[in-house]
Order: C-alpha cells, then sequence, then structure tokens
C-alpha cells in the first residue's frame, strides 16, 4: 500500500509534540537561535512554521558542520548540525514517516526505532551465535555510509511507501540544503547529514530496501544453512552457521550496494571464524585453532568457559573505546585539575558512571576494574602537579580516595537468564 496524503496529520499540536521531543541543549545551528529564543513567541513560531511547510515556501537552512573524533587513529566524523526550528520540523516528519515505516520494518533491525536498543541487538547476537553452536561472522562496514547515500535511490524508495507531495518536497529540501564549514556553503549531490533529526529514518529506509529485505526473501531461501542478520543502523553482523554460505554472501554484497552507490570498506568488512571451542580443550592439544573474536557496538564478542564450564559467548569492551574513555578521564583530570578535589571527584563519578550505564554488560567486569585503576592513575597523575611543594605519592592518594571513592563497578544489563540455563 502507497499513503498519498499524509501531510494533515500535522498540524500546530502535532509541532508542539515535536517541540516536546526536540533536544533543548543542543548547540545552534547556523542562525545561532537557541531553543529559548525560539521558545519566547513558540505559539507564533509554530503556527508560521506549519504555514511555510504546508505552503512549499519553508526554505531549509544549511547545517552547519563541525567534525568529532572517531577514536581510530586522526580519523574524525563530520557532523551536522542544523538549526532549532528545523529539527523541530524535521521531528515532525519523522515522528510521521516513523509511523508509517515502523509497520514493514524488519525483526533484524534495531537502530533508531521505538523500544529498541543497542543491547537488544547485542543480546540477539549473543543468542543467535549460541543457537547455531558458534559459525560464521560477517562484518559488514559500510565507507561513508551517510556521506554517500544517493538522493535519487532516497527519493525512489521512499516513493515505494510514501507519495505525499508536502513529505517528500521537504525531504528533498533537506537533502540539498547545503552544508556550511568555515564560512563557505557547499552543496553535496549525495549524503545527508549525520546529526540531522530525520537522517536516521532516511538511513533505515535506505538500507530497510538495500539490505534488510534483500537479505530475508532472496538471500536466505537459498542458503544451505541458517543464518541471521541483526543490524543497528548502518552496523550490520551476519551470523552464519556454513562456510560456504557466508562467502557466497560476502562475494556477492558489495555487488549489490555498488548498485545502491554504496561501497564497503575493504580492511573493516571480514570474515570470521567463530566457532565454538570442542569441550575437551583443556585436556590435550588443540585440535582447531582458536576461534577469532569480532566487535560490534563497541563490544568484543569472544567464547569463554561459564561459571559450570560450558562454552558461552562473552562480551568485553572493545580495546578501542576503552582507549578513547581513558584519554577522555586523562584530559579531563589534565584540564581541570585546577578545581577543588570534590568538583573534580563528582564529575569523574559522573563518567564512570556513566560508561557502567551502557559497558556494565555480564562478564565486563575486568574492562570496568582496569577503567578504574586508569582514572585512580591519572586523578593522581595530575592532582601531583597542581604544585611542587607537596607531591601525590600514593599513601596520600590511598587517604583521598577513603574520602573520595570511586564509585563501585555496577552490571546494568544482564544476560537472559533463560539463555543460559538453554545452553548450558
Amino acid at each position: 500500500m502507497v499513503f498519498t496524503t499524509l501531510a494533515h496529520h500535522i498540524d500546530v499540536e502535532w509541532l508542539r509534540e515535536a517541540y516536546r521531543r526536540t533536544r533543548k541543549d543542543a548547540a545552534p545551528g547556523v542562525d545561532g537561535q537557541s531553543a529559548s529564543q525560539y521558545a519566547q513567541a513558540l505559539d507564533e513560531n509554530l503556527q508560521d512554521l506549519l504555514n511555510r511547510a504546508k505552503s512549499g515556501t519553508y526554505r531549509a537552512p544549511p547545517v552547519r558542520r563541525v567534525h568529532i573524533p572517531k577514536g581510530t587513529g586522526g580519523e574524525t566524523r563530520p557532523i551536522g548540525v542544523p538549526t532549532f526550528e528545523d529539527k523541530v520540523l524535521q521531528r515532525a516528519v519523522a515522528m510521521l514517516l516513523g509511523a508509517v515505516y515502523e509497520q514493514i520494518f524488519l525483526d533484524c533491525s534495531y537502530g533508531f526505532r521505538p523500544g529498541r536498543s543497542q543491547h537488544q541487538a547485542l543480546e540477539e547476537l549473543r543468542e543467535a551465535v549460541m543457537r547455531m553452536k558458534g559459525g560464521w561472522i560477517l562484518e559488514v562496514d559500510i565507507r561513508k555510509f551517510y556521506d554517500t547515500l544517493d538522493h535519487q535511490h532516497i527519493r525512489e524508495l521512499l516513493s515505494q511507501r510514501v507519495r505525499d507531495g508536502v513529505l517528500l518536497r521537504l525531504v528533498g529540501k533537506w537533502l540539498n540544503a547545503g552544508v556550511m564549514e568555515d564560512g563557505a556553503i557547499s552543496f553535496p549531490e549525495q549524503g545527508t547529514p549525520q546529526g540531522g533529526v530525520v537522517s536516521p529514518l532516511l538511513a533505515n529506509v535506505y538500507l530497510h530496501y538495500v539490505l534488510d529485505e534483500w537479505f530475508a526473501r532472496q538471500v536466505q531461501p537459498r542458503l544451505k544453512g541458517k543464518a541471521q542478520m541483526i543490524r543497528f543502523a548502518d552496523d550490520v553482523v551476519i551470523v552464519f552457521a556454513d562456510e560456504q554460505d557466508a562467502r557466497r554472501v560476502m562475494d556477492v554484497l558489495p555487488k549489490r550496494f555498488g548498485k545502491y552507490g554504496l561501497t564497503l570498506h575493504p580492511e573493516k568488512t571480514r570474515l570470521v571464524r567463530f566457532t565454538r571451542p570442542p569441550w575437551d580443550t583443556d585436556k590435550g592439544p588443540k585440535e582447531t585453532p582458536d576461534p577469532e573474536t569480532f566487535d560490534m557496538l563497541g563490544f568484543t564478542h569472544y567464547w569463554g568457559r561459564s561459571r559450570k564450564g560450558a562454552w558461552v559467548v562473552k562480551r568485553k569492551t572493545a580495546k578501542d573505546r576503552l582507549r578513547r574513555t581513558i584519554r577522555t578521564i586523562s584530559e579531563y583530570c589534565r584540564k581541570f585539575r585546577h578545581l577543588s578535589v570534590p568538583a573534580q571527584w563528582q564529575r569523574l563519578c559522573e563518567m564512570l558512571r556513566g560508561h557502567d550505564a551502557y559497558y556494565g554488560v555480564t562478564c565486563n567486569q575486568r574492562s570496568l576494574k582496569a577503567l578504574r585503576a586508569e582514572t585512580r592513575r591519572a586523578w593522581r597523575k595530575w592532582l601531583g602537579r597542581r604544585s611542587n611543594r607537596a607531591r601525590m605519592t600514593w599513601a596520600r592518594m590511598v587517604q583521598l580516595l577513603e574520602r573520595y571513592p570511586l564509585p563501585e563497578i555496577r552490571i546494568v544489563h544482564r544476560a537472559r537468564p533463560f539463555v543460559a540455563r538453554l545452553y548450558l
């Protein structure tokens, strides 16, 4: 079914709800207008925005581009910062289109969907591997995904489900809005700004037709063994029970993505042997080599022994993510060593609790403890450089930590109990 009229759902009340869901503390766009300034005449601004959007006179302002560290070497990630008013309108359109496409999105997709999260994707991946008793993991890395989305393909894929002129016109304006960087405006012929409110939805629609639907309808029926795909935005992992199936799909994937203007990273896209180790590995020489490990969503997956001695899939913080966090904490201790000890302690506790909120998963205690140790080491180092008169020895540091203790590690996301019972 194709929807030809949807824009009538967007009214002032809809825009007010979109305004409520829009972050108020984010960086301003090219116009410099903040959320508080926009809220001073909220009703008038929303009504004017609605009139311009419906009449076709709305002009999408260019996004302000900033670069943030990517965490791998000296690479950076370009982020687009729309204006606040543009964020409100994008949120309104994303709310409407999201309700339409949520009905056809497949269960393998977890990114930027209501009621779904990274840890649900990780748990499903863990269970898929254990159901197959190990297998072959195909890590798919799309090179510069958000920067290479083809505008024409986006319009064609959207029109398969939505043909409302108002919505398609707004999406087209955002795609052609341009990018402002260092005072100069450019108009890329492809890509959608990573950081835009509507960009995650467009990316999900794009990959739904290019990858999800294609894999479910055309690839899986032709495979010899079992296979399951888990995707969070553009992070894709496919689990295969049969090596031949995995290699066939790996060979055809570049052609499939190339048809829609996407390319795979030649080094990061790889096939990993992740078969379960034999039961008697510890009793003699190993007949098979150790299985490799693979990363997804900041975690390294590997085989390990459970408390009852069975082989289970465990997760730990990926090395690059752990190094990035340690570097961030050390940089904070260096830059703000002039603050009082209670102020530094409070901020360090917030950073560690925030880290645990994501990386606090079952079997990851060792990485969390390592982060605590590095935090204590960095804090002592930079406290000792505040003055040349008194050195911060470890004895003094122990006394300070007794008064200002760092938070204990916390396991927030635990593995589902029935999974452990099923595979022991």
